[in-house]
């Protein structure tokens, strides 16, 4: 699920705060165990990406930037203001991805690969940021980002797993030398997620992007009104 549309933290962050474990602990842990699965999505769609080989680079940046300075925010504090606007921030993410087919008509010139400019990368930096710090919905903002962009939505897909791979590897890595990682439900995520990872990388190359689109969209919608009632 994770690898198809970044909904995997919806289902495991709750489950990990239901089993008794504090906030940060729980989100440090959900990272962690979403790292390798993070990793088996980008390589399912490797050859994808294979095509984009210089164009990567300024993207990688902004997420190894990102996922870093999150991770170190989130251990340097509470979450509880951050909380407050995690539903607001998917509902937002949401609402962009609904309507990125209108918004990408916007853009003069579009190529088939979009150039970098400095709004686009310094959006993907603060999704990458907030992807360090929590990252429920980080696929949303993601694939939102891409997508009014002007990336067709296979592509944005692969580019979301890669990107997701760096900011859940340098998150990780912080959360590890901290201490902060519960071994026993990471070990029981790991395995899960690694397999799901890479399936949903598949599955994500061969439907339909209308398909696509509306399963984003349906796990965006949850994940907003779940958020919206969580105490």
């Amino acid at each position: 699920m994770n690898a198809l549309a970044g909904g995997g933290t919806f289902f495991s962050f709750p489950a990990l705060l239901a089993i008794g474990l504090p906030p940060i602990t729980a989100n440090a842990t959900n990272a962690v165990a979403l790292w390798p699965a993070s990793m088996a999505g980008a390589w399912a769609a490797r050859a994808r990406l294979a095509e984009l080989r210089g164009y990567l680079w300024p993207l990688l940046l902004a997420a190894l930037l990102g996922g870093l300075g999150g991770g170190l925010l989130l251990l340097a504090g509470g979450d509880e203001l951050f909380a407050g606007l995690i539903p607001w921030l998917l509902l937002l993410a949401t609402l962009l991805f609904a309507a990125s087919p209108w918004l990408s008509r916007w853009r003069a010139g579009a190529s088939d690969v979009p150039a970098h400019g400095p709004g686009s990368l310094t959006g993907h930096l603060l999704v990458s940021l907030y992807g360090g710090y929590f990252g429920a919905g980080m696929g949303i903002l993601q694939l939102a980002a891409l997508s009014i962009e002007g990336h067709p939505l296979a592509r944005a897909n692969a580019l979301k797993n890669l990107l997701s791979a760096v900011i859940y590897s340098v998150a990780s890595l912080t959360f590890l030398f901290a201490g902060r990682v519960s071994l026993y439900p990471f070990l029981l995520l790991l395995g899960g997620a690694t397999l799901g990872g890479y399936l949903g990388g598949r599955l994500g190359e061969r439907l339909s992007p209308r398909l696509l689109r509306a399963l984003v969209l349906l796990i965006g919608s949850l994940m907003t009104g779940y958020y919206f009632t969580v105490d």
